[in-house]
């Protein structure tokens, strides 16, 4: 069968958005398809953790993300329409030398959405709306996906990365664990984008429950003129999304009157979930997003967690595709995504159940692929906290020059830190590596983030191989699709 395009995404959403970025700067030929007429118009997922942040400087969006965002703002607690206390919604951190971000970056989903849109349409990429998967088949050459209108598409791989109801990965029969059992509460929410008078911006204003209510939330939405109201209600109300009943609750919840509530801009009702697909690849079809996990909203790693996720495939899918690396080298997302979802999962649900805080386990700056086959550590006796292979590469300056710098683009880095490391290619591996396209080299004096050695940076910003020496890197090197030779 003729093939229409290398991968079919299925899905407009960061995630779909993202992997089709990645896709199209690598030269991978790559089509996102998009049930819905339009990209989604609510601020759903808007906490951008600080790794998204360094993901989306890599994806060249991150100028936009901070022009249309900000800060979270303080939480301010209030009764019986008086202000009782500030409430910290994240514990206090601060940017490093290795890390540049700190801090969670406010910016309503729907804005995400059009950045990463407008990114992929820079880059040539397309979006195909109104064009909803019914059926999926595959064989050994490739995935034909057949939709409810127009015609079928063929192609190398596909991506589901439709949702948490995902019809892609119910078409391949993969369950969703704790699916039967998905709520992690039977308690509906509502959430809506609404404007609203007599309350100002500078704080996330928290209304506990009273009187029978559920508790009330309102936050304004940095970039934009709108709040994002949240209320829970008990088991078994019908919410009702229109003006006068988003008025009603309000007025109910707060000292705001009902028509405080101006405008609903979007609103929509839920109940957290929490469930994880059993595996994320079958076949040549990937699952990623909320397709593989879903996660409640509180402790902001849902989008985050997503968006790694394409991260993750989008450099692995060009490699097999364009550098000539094994098909088997696809086998290590999900080996590599599945723990950390599951790790993230279980975050969101104790931050969700009040158990644990939004601290540095939600920024997302600790995770790594230290077990997985990709990260090959060669060096004997390292100390308990040193960088090892599989851990994220951290920034840096030298010189004036920045490590995230050097980092940015979908090539390798071959990395070189200190001078004490042997004579010969060992030390100068680095002065010996002719320019490549595929592999970009820098050396740097030793520095407490990295200690020393020669690190192998991956494209996604992870050490794939550390050694002293490069002895053994032209092995690990051919294996994940370089191709060209390196030194040892």
């Amino acid at each position: 069968m003729t093939v229409d395009t290398d991968v079919l995404i299925v899905g407009a959403g960061p995630t779909g958005l993202a992997l089709g970025i990645d896709l199209a700067r690598r030269g991978v030929a790559a089509l996102v398809v998009e049930r819905a007429g339009r990209l989604f118009p609510g601020s759903r997922g808007k906490g951008i953790q600080p790794r998204t942040m360094e993901v989306f400087d890599d994806l060249g969006v991150l100028d936009a993300i901070r022009a249309a965002g900000g800060d979270y703002p303080v939480g301010m607690i209030w009764q019986n329409g008086e202000r009782v206390g500030e409430h910290q919604m994240f514990d206090p951190a601060e940017a490093g030398d290795d890390s540049p971000y700190a801090q969670p970056w406010m910016v309503p989903q729907w804005r995400t959405q059009e950045i990463l849109f407008a990114r992929l349409a820079e880059l040539g990429g397309r979006v195909e709306f109104g064009r909803e998967a019914v059926g999926l088949t595959q064989d050994e050459d490739g995935v034909t996906v057949e939709f409810a209108s127009g015609a079928p598409v063929r192609a190398r791989y596909a991506v589901a990365a439709d949702g948490g109801r995902s019809a892609v990965r119910r078409a391949l029969g993969i369950g969703m664990a704790g699916e039967a059992d998905m709520t992690m509460a039977p308690n509906p929410m509502l959430v809506a984008d609404v404007r609203i008078t007599g309350l100002d911006r500078d704080n996330w204003h928290v209304f506990p429950p009273s009187d029978g209510e559920g508790f009330l939330a309102i936050c304004p939405l940095a970039g934009t003129a709108d709040f994002q109201v949240a209320a829970q209600f008990a088991e078994g109300t019908d919410v009702d999304l229109s003006l006068d009943g988003i008025r009603k609750v309000v007025a109910a919840r707060s000292h705001l009157s009902p028509d405080a509530v101006t405008e609903v801009r979007w609103a929509s009702d839920f109940r957290p979930r929490a469930a994880l697909a059993d595996r994320f690849r079958a076949g040549r079809v990937f699952l990623a997003g909320d397709a593989a996990h879903v996660h409640s909203p509180a402790g902001g790693q849902g989008l985050n967690t997503s968006v790694q996720d394409a991260y993750n495939l989008g450099w692995k899918l060009g490699a097999v595709l364009r550098d000539g690396a094994p098909e088997s080298l696809l086998d290590s997302y999900e080996e590599e995504r599945l723990p950390v979802a599951a790790d993230m999962l279980g975050l969101s649900t104790r931050v969700h159940r009040g158990e644990a805080r939004r601290g540095a386990a939600t920024q997302q700056l600790g995770l790594g692929y230290r077990g997985s086959s990709l990260a090959v550590e060669t060096r004997a006796g390292l100390p308990e906290a040193a960088l090892r292979a599989g851990d994220r590469a951290p920034d840096g300056a030298h010189d004036g020059v920045r490590l995230f710098d050097t980092f940015r683009g979908p090539h390798w880095t071959l990395l070189t830190v200190g001078t004490g490391m042997g004579t010969g290619t060992s030390a100068d591996a680095d002065a010996s590596l002719p320019p490549l396209p595929a592999v970009r080299t820098l050396r740097i004096p030793s520095r407490e983030a990295y200690g020393s050695g020669i690190f192998l940076v991956r494209p996604d910003g992870y050490v794939g191989w550390a050694g002293e020496t490069t002895e053994g890197l032209t092995e690990y090197a051919t294996g994940v699709g370089l191709r060209h030779t390196l030194p040892g």
